[in-house]
């Protein structure tokens, strides 16, 4: 059973340690108020109402804003695993510590076993009580 216990608690600190290294980045395409495509780890396809590089002329020029717009965010995962304690402040390291000291003597096991009964003798039966009852292994 601790075996068990041990294997889930290392995989899932495996998890930990991949997801927070990861970096996520998720695009958006918004087209006016409304989200035409969504995308995770790549760019988001546009609908294709772009604006169009107008042809150059002097006498005609027309400036209108584009409808469409894209939202990128991006996820920084930690870059650095490695935690130095020397950076802890002085409560900070009596923290720890006590809690590595009481996690520690929390496990350990007794150098012998103490039976609370064992120089007690079982009180004398006065009846048979299976007799009394009428109750008879068979």
């Amino acid at each position: 059973m601790k075996q068990v216990i041990n294997k889930i608690a290392a995989v899932l600190m495996a998890f930990v340690v991949l997801f927070s290294t990861m970096s996520f980045s998720f695009s958006e395409h918004y087209c006016g108020d409304y989200l035409v495509d969504s995308a995770l780890f790549s760019k988001a396809e546009s609908c294709g109402m772009e604006l169009q590089k107008p042809s150059p002329t002097k006498d005609c020029s027309v400036n209108k804003d584009n409808c469409c717009s894209d939202v990128l965010t991006h996820i920084e995962g930690q870059s650095e695993l490695k935690t130095d304690l020397s950076n802890l402040s002085f409560n900070q390291q009596v923290f720890v510590a006590s809690f590595v000291y009481s996690s520690i003597n929390l496990f350990e096991g007794l150098e012998e076993n103490i039976v609370p009964f064992k120089y007690y003798s079982p009180p004398l039966i006065v009846k048979d009580i299976q007799v009394l009852d009428n109750i008879f292994l068979i």
